[in-house]
């Protein structure tokens, strides 16, 4: 029986009441992930006010440096030791100098000439050949029986603070428009809160890594728009290059790229600053491959094996177990290295992002997509960044 129906083939101008096949998704292709944003999840608590403010507190110090360049070469005299401070030291302490097994005993500390006088080889120990900027750690003081107590020290809490910055976004749909059918839409305006929350979410993350609180008037003025310092600019006292600082370059011959020898004595020297450890390692997509290729020698394939992986997500090391967490906002010549547990991304009261709908002043839905966060980054001592890598 022949075929008597209407044919697709046949549409057009004769057949107006076919359809476009357009699919009811709408793909979105910009970059709006918020990587670092998702790691961190959400706060504790919100800030409550636009200066956002936290106390910091540390132990007190058990390290000095060695400021001079001679030393008395008889190791059973008592010489006096110039110090660049002598404030972590009291008499009856037992001092080490730098990896080294002697032990020394301070018998006078002089806060007037930052020096101390010590009696060397204590113990019996074989006395250390001593050097400028070599550094001595109290290893814990040896008190007199029946002695009064000491003179009580104490260290001084710190008031730290960062400012909220307001991100926002308008949006403003003419009634027809909500009004019309469109593609894989029910709702314009609804549509377009969307579209603006996953660019504010990504400028939020970006703000995060590498925002700037203004050099004056931080708090904002009616001239002055207020914004958040961000993680890069907050690190200040573990900031390496490769080859400088105690940080080895990548392959022992000057070499700027990203190697585990890097990584590992950056790990260190965070570790010696902090009580807590790294967990976290950001980093773009050209310190990502770095890392991914710290495994290339050490892979292995079975035969029936027909997936190759080049992937490193978790580092783990002595200093700690690293997520290693890939964000598009990162620097692309630096890696940062953080204590999640000291990171907080916090809303101030009641302005986490929201909707607000404006008055409308003519045919037209108007509204504003609006948020105001700031970053809580503790002890910036604790964190790190590697920087001036090769791309």
């Amino acid at each position: 029986m022949a075929f008597t129906g209407k044919a697709t083939y046949g549409a057009g101008v004769d057949l107006p009441e076919l359809v476009e096949d357009v699919s009811d998704v709408i793909g979105i292709v910009s970059p709006h992930e918020t990587a670092l944003l998702d790691h961190l999840g959400d706060p504790k608590r919100a800030a409550m006010s636009t200066v956002h403010e936290w106390v910091e507190d540390s132990l007190l110090s058990n390290t000095g440096t060695l400021d001079q360049t001679t030393f008395t070469p008889n190791p059973e005299s008592a010489p006096a030791l110039t110090l660049d401070d002598v404030s972590a030291f009291r008499e009856g302490d037992l001092v080490r100098p730098g990896g080294f097994g002697e032990v020394m005993l301070v018998t006078t500390v002089d806060p007037g000439t930052d020096t101390i006088v010590v009696t060397r080889g204590y113990g019996g120990t074989t006395p250390a050949t001593l050097a400028n900027n070599m550094e001595l750690t109290v290893l814990g003081n040896a008190a007199l029986e029946g002695d009064g107590a000491p003179d009580a020290r104490f260290t001084d809490r710190v008031r730290r603070s960062n400012y909220t910055q307001i991100l926002t976004a308008s949006v403003d749909v003419s009634g027809s428009m909500q009004a019309a059918r469109a593609y894989g839409i029910d709702d314009e305006v609804d549509y377009q809160k969307q579209e603006r929350m996953r660019e504010l979410l990504r400028d939020l993350e970006n703000c995060v890594i590498n925002g700037v609180a203004p050099g004056a008037d931080q708090q904002g003025t009616s001239g002055v728009r207020r914004s958040l310092n961000g993680i890069v600019h907050s690190i200040a006292t573990n900031r390496f290059e490769p080859g400088t600082g105690g940080i080895p370059d990548g392959e022992g011959t000057g070499s700027d790229e990203l190697s585990e020898a890097v990584l590992n004595a950056a790990l260190k020297r965070i570790w010696d600053q902090s009580s807590g450890s790294v967990d976290t390692i950001v980093v773009g997509g050209a310190q990502k491959r770095r890392i991914n290729a710290f495994a290339t020698g050490a892979r292995a394939y079975l035969p029936e094996d027909t997936a190759f992986r080049d992937l490193v997500s978790v580092y783990e090391s002595d200093f700690g177990v690293c997520r290693v967490v890939m964000s598009r906002w990162a620097p692309a010549d630096s890696l940062l290295l953080l204590d999640s547990s000291r990171i907080q991304v916090m809303p101030l009261q009641g302005r986490s992002f929201h909707y607000k709908a404006l008055a409308s002043d003519g045919d037209s839905i108007r509204g504003q997509v609006i948020g105001e966060y700031t970053l809580e980054f503790k002890n910036e001592n604790a964190h790190g960044m590697i920087s001036g890598l090769g791309v």
